[in-house]
């Protein structure tokens, strides 16, 4: 039910083909934008212990390996190698989807009108509900991007941000067993957001102006 909001119990985070050549092939967003975006969503799946699914496409012959720093946040998972631009052709990405148990998916990819697009669309036609996260995910122009955005729209996808899914599994400050995880991630990659809440911490609250000073960490 699309009503529902996301949670850490209902839903799965999945990764389609960050890796270089295809982040070359990016114009419809900055590219250091689309990167701290994507490694926050990757921490708020990593933080809430969300099943997480990372697939790449021809890394040797053509897109290099997926980016190190997001391969860091998940160590020991192997991404699903496929030759296929869409990832639903590839029945070990399908499996892996279904060994989830989740409804939800939540997708971000490279590109947005093709490894975004195609496999969203045939998420949707084989019963899951599909969360596109907008701004980790990029296409060739921004005419391309939008396009695809509204044509997966238009079907039945849900588009997200990935502060929007951060703080949709939080929910409640005082959840504080996620608290300080995800208060340091917002002021790692959330920009002025997170300056306004390192501000406060240490200017309203007296916490230390060393990295980590609020969380202790």
């Amino acid at each position: 039910m699309k009503s529902e909001l996301l949670n850490p119990q209902n839903s799965a985070v999945i990764f389609i083909d960050h890796q270089p050549q295809m982040t070359f092939g990016v114009a419809s967003i900055d590219r250091q934008t689309l990167f701290n975006n994507v490694i926050l969503l990757a921490k708020a799946a990593k933080i809430f212990n969300v099943p997480t699914i990372l697939t790449t496409v021809e890394t040797k012959s053509f897109s290099g390996n997926m980016w190190p720093q997001l391969l860091d946040i998940f160590p020991g998972r192997e991404p699903i190698e496929r030759s296929s631009m869409n990832s639903w052709e590839e029945p070990k990405f399908v499996a892996a989807v279904a060994a989830t148990g989740r409804k939800k998916l939540v997708m971000a990819a490279l590109w947005t009108e093709v490894c975004l697009a195609f496999p969203a669309l045939e998420a949707l036609k084989a019963g899951y509900e599909v969360y596109a996260v907008e701004d980790a995910s990029g296409g060739t122009s921004i005419t391309a991007h939008n396009a695809a955005m509204r044509r997966i729209e238009q079907a039945g996808v849900v588009p997200v941000t990935a502060l929007q899914v951060l703080l949709e599994y939080q929910r409640d400050w005082a959840r504080k067993e996620t608290y300080a995880d995800v208060i340091e991630a917002v002021k790692e990659h959330c920009g002025a957001y997170g300056q306004g809440v390192e501000y406060a911490y240490t200017m309203v609250h007296g916490a230390p102006p060393s990295r980590g000073g609020a969380s202790g960490h």
